[in-house]
């Protein structure tokens, strides 16, 4: 019998579970590869902890190579130059090859700060994106601390990621006041969403009302319509746009300690591959997690092509949350057992979506079946039980992967929040 050489392309959240999961579902039916930058993994959820000190950043690495090698998965931490799916092979960093015959590809994105002038961690602002940024991040609000100056914190036009930005300017206001210094410390969300609370889904439940509340009690200024054309060094240059996308009003926001998601695009290694990824970068994908073009290669996660929700006066990206992830890395897993065992893929991913957004001292969670309206389930909740969750939930999903473990998780965790079935973190 022969074996497929299946290769995932990316280390994150969902390349890593797609790694163990594809194993699990393939056996002996496939010779799996993981090529990532880098060998560690790295728990992207608690890194707003990370930037008010709340988590250590080597806590929240997971070394990749000894439990893939356990797993009987080879690994390489290299990292990708340009995939070729014309030749199915992939070029790694240090000029080698790779052959496939089916290629998953599970990048993440690429960082856009570029996009802005002097905007992100390598100039103006900070970051929350990757566990070192939060570190550095960390090192400048110790600095406003001991120098109290405003903040702003949000996200950029472009950005498809909003959850990270409200849990960051809650954390921000709740350890502030901790060390009695919220009252020197002016505090302005800026946003592209239309409203707050939107979250790049048209909003769940009430997060528009929940959201806007929060603000409100922690005297939280906000801005939405809100275009980023520019930063300096401690100011941020904004235009707030109408509905048709014309100015209506600057602002200029000085600050001590800025943070806002960037803009998401494609990784170089896809990027302008004609058939594989939109204008972008991000991956072209069918109801099945193919790509049309090259139906061996497969997408998931955050790098994937999804139409936003509606118009919007500005970019305001859907973001891909790891309930959504997660059914993704079960669709492909599924289907490629139906491939190599002849017959027509027929899994589709669920793409639904579930945020437990930690605010310190409380927090807001909502499950959104589907995750793009109209849905099934549309509910959100407040209160002190989402910190609590969080808490377990990076202790439950780090254990996973350290142990390699390929069982769903999501699922339950929305079931758990419903009310509908008992979770246990322990």
């Amino acid at each position: 019998m022969s074996v497929a050489n299946v290769v995932i392309l990316g280390a994150g959240l969902g390349g890593t579970i797609a790694a163990y999961e594809i194993r699990e579902a393939l056996k002996d039916q496939a010779k799996i590869t993981v090529v990532n930058k880098g060998e560690d993994y790295w728990f992207v959820p608690s890194n707003p902890w990370v930037a008010v000190g709340w988590r250590e950043g080597e806590a929240l690495r997971v070394h990749l190579p000894p439990i893939m090698r356990k797993r009987g998965i080879d690994f390489t931490g290299v990292g990708a130059r340009k995939v070729h799916p014309e030749a199915n092979r992939l070029e790694l960093n240090d000029g080698s090859f790779i052959d496939y015959d089916y290629l998953v590809i599970a990048t993440g994105p690429e960082l856009a700060f570029d996009e802005i002038e002097g905007f992100g961690p390598e100039r103006n602002t900070v970051s929350i994106c990757q566990t070192d940024h939060a570190v550095a991040a960390h090192e400048r609000f110790e600095q406003l601390c001991a120098d109290p100056r405003p903040i702003v914190v949000g996200a950029t036009q472009g950005a498809s990621c909003y959850g990270p930005a409200y849990e960051m300017a809650m954390l921000l206001d709740t350890e502030l006041k901790r060390r009695q210094i919220r009252d020197k410390v002016p505090m302005t969300f800026v946003t592209p969403e239309p409203y707050i609370g939107h979250l790049g889904l048209d909003g769940v439940g009430d997060t528009k009302g929940l959201l806007e509340s929060e603000m409100r009690d922690r005297h939280i200024k906000w801005i939405t319509n809100a275009k980023v054309t520019s930063v300096d060094d401690g100011m941020l240059h904004v235009e707030e746009v109408n509905d048709d996308g014309s100015t209506k009003k600057t602002h200029d926001l000085p600050f001590g300690w800025g943070m806002l998601m960037p803009p998401f695009r494609g990784v170089e290694a896809v990027m302008g591959v004609e058939g594989l990824s939109n204008p972008r970068g991000f991956i072209l994908t069918d109801k099945h997690q193919r790509n049309p073009t090259y139906p061996n290669v497969f997408g998931l996660g955050v790098c994937i092509a999804i139409p936003p929700t509606g118009p919007t006066p500005l970019p305001v990206g859907v973001p891909k949350t790891g309930f959504m992830i997660e059914s993704m890395v079960t669709a492909i897993a599924q289907n490629l057992k139906e491939i190599l065992d002849g017959k027509e893929p027929t899994n589709e991913a669920t793409w639904n979506a579930i945020c437990l957004a930690d605010f310190g001292d409380g927090g807001v969670a909502f499950v959104a079946k589907p995750q793009i309206p109209p849905r099934n389930t549309n509910w959100a909740s407040e209160g002190k039980w989402v910190h609590l969750a969080k808490i377990g939930f990076e202790k439950y999903f780090l254990r996973k992967i350290r142990r390699g473990e390929s069982e769903p998780f999501y699922e339950k965790l929305a079931l758990h929040a419903l009310g509908i079935k008992k979770l246990r973190f322990d």
